[in-house]
Order: structure tokens, then sequence, then C-alpha cells
């Protein structure tokens, strides 16, 4: 079991709804990955990341797609890419990344996690 943390430290991660806009192969990447811009509405806008979804994901079933993201860690070299968010998923049974979405009920971009 991970370490207890009070409701003031969940407040300080800031996690929102966001629209993939754009994807593409990132052949580049250590592990394979694929560049995304995600866009969370006013006042955030398009944000870049870097995500090891490829098994998966390709970057056309993507775009349009909601994902959940962390929007205040400091920005990260993943190579020649500047990741300026952190892409949220969860590990299948063979440890490879799903992506954690909100339902299809129009949660909003931008939408805070609480």
């Amino acid at each position: 079991m991970s370490d207890t943390i009070s409701f003031d430290d969940f407040l300080k991660v800031d996690i929102r709804v966001g629209e993939i806009v754009e994807a593409e192969p990132y052949p580049e990447a250590r592990k394979p990955a694929i560049k995304l811009k995600i866009d969370f509405g006013e006042p955030l806008g398009v944000k870049k990341s870097s995500a090891q979804i490829t098994k998966h994901y390709t970057p056309d079933e993507l775009v349009g797609r909601q994902v959940m993201c962390v929007v205040n860690f400091p920005p990260r070299q993943i190579g020649k890419f500047m990741s300026e968010v952190l892409t949220l998923g969860a590990p299948d049974a063979d440890g490879e990344v799903v992506l954690i979405a909100p339902d299809d009920r129009g949660a909003i971009k931008g939408g805070r996690l609480y």
C-alpha cells in the first residue's frame, strides 16, 4: 500500500480533461511512443505530451478522444520533444498502458478532476 496523503496534498495535483487534437508517431523515443497535442480549452490551451501507448492505440484513432492529464508538473524533456503534461494511464494485464478518460457523458475540456 502507498503512503497516506492529506486531501490538501491531493488538491495540489491538477488533473484535467483534455481533447487530443493531433497525434503522431514518435520513433525517436527510447520506447515506442506517440506525440500528442491536447486541447484543454481556456485558459490552458493546447499542450504537448509524449505517451507510451503504442500497444493499444494508433495516432489516427486518438484524435478527438478525451484523456485525463496532470497539467501542473514541470515540462519534461523526452528526447528532442518537450512534454508539457502527463497523460494518465493504467496498466493492462501485460503492463501496457491503457488511457484514463472520462466516460461519454460530456466532460468539458479543462474540467478538473475532483
